[in-house]
């Protein structure tokens, strides 16, 4: 008897030595999130699609685990990506850089090999170089660097799940615990706001390039290229990046998608990156050729993560391994 809301997904064995060929049904032991239902756009047009989801990567047991959509935020004029990921479908884990957070080698860093190419569905950058990160960063069994009570910090235990929040509170450290970045403070909590992300102080978020130039006599403007991850009450992960947001308007895109909890990543034009992979044929190697952008715009794209010399950390979701429990 299968499980209530159980996926079922045939897969198929081959002996090489008799050339035989049987099926077999496995059953998923975790039900899939309902689809995200769509956002309100903060205006009164929606001659662009915004909050309408559409697909994307490739399905995991026939299942779509990916939506993305898009939407302008208040008082913008450029559209920024949304991304929302079914984590009941999707495995977590965070691969690390040369530049963030450096101290390697390390088992997980790019380029994604051949092996795990073959489940992934997404991938997307991380946060801050670690000396401006105010936080710490643990994997691979070691503290990279010393991890910081009330730090926002993304987490990732040893079945792919994944939880936000702030160290200390909303999450600590486990038994199960198998990676934790961090990354300033939380830009929402309990489904609204930080007071931190409302303040008017937006260079507490980091170091933005000027409109043309990232030199440092040129002074950085606030309206930025940035990104944020969030979770949902459900459990399911939201990305979001744009061209031009504050952090206010950051975190007001996260809580329009519903994230209860939420962090920012990694801000400036060249390091925000989502990707999505979708190969032609079941199982087959995710690559920059079958890989599509959440943004176009965004400077980086779907090879990013294949290339040797990508110095900074990322987080790759994947197809969860059949019968995995969340």
């Amino acid at each position: 008897m299968l499980l209530a809301g159980a996926v079922v997904v045939l897969t198929s064995w081959s002996n090489a030595a008799s050339g035989q060929v049987a099926d077999h049904v496995k059953v998923r032991t975790t039900s899939p999130l309902p689809t995200p239902k769509a956002l309100k756009p903060f205006g009164s047009s929606t001659s662009i699609g915004e909050g309408r989801w559409h697909s994307a990567g490739r399905p995991v047991g026939g299942i779509r685990a990916i939506y993305e959509t898009a939407l302008v935020p208040p008082g913008g004029t450029q559209v920024a990506g949304v991304a929302w990921m079914d984590m009941h479908l999707l495995s977590a884990r965070l691969y690390s850089g040369s530049m963030s957070p450096g101290k390697g080698p390390y088992r997980f860093t790019a380029p994604v090999s051949p092996a795990y190419a073959r489940s992934l569905v997404a991938a997307f950058n991380g946060g801050f170089v670690m000396n401006l990160a105010h936080g710490g960063y643990y994997t691979e069994s070691r503290v990279v660097d010393p991890l910081r009570t009330g730090a926002a910090s993304f987490v990732i235990y040893a079945n792919g799940g994944v939880k936000i929040g702030a160290w200390g509170r909303d999450v600590s450290m486990t038994s199960r615990v198998v990676s934790v970045r961090q990354n300033l403070v939380p830009l929402v909590a309990d489904g609204h706001l930080t007071a931190v992300a409302k303040s008017p102080n937006w260079r507490a978020w980091g170091s933005t390039c000027g409109l043309y130039s990232c030199a440092k006599s040129v002074p950085g403007i606030e309206h930025q290229w940035r990104s944020g991850v969030g979770i949902t009450s459900n459990g399911a992960l939201v990305y979001v990046t744009g061209p031009a947001l504050s952090p206010y308007q950051l975190a007001q895109l996260l809580v329009r998608a519903r994230v209860v909890r939420g962090m920012e990543l990694d801000i400036n034009s060249s390091w925000p990156d989502f990707a999505t992979y979708d190969p032609p044929v079941a199982n087959g190697l995710a690559s920059s050729s079958n890989g599509s952008k959440l943004l176009a715009s965004t400077v980086q794209g779907p090879w990013t993560f294949f290339k040797a010399s990508w110095p900074r950390d990322f987080i790759t979701v994947s197809a969860r391994p059949l019968g995995r429990k969340t």
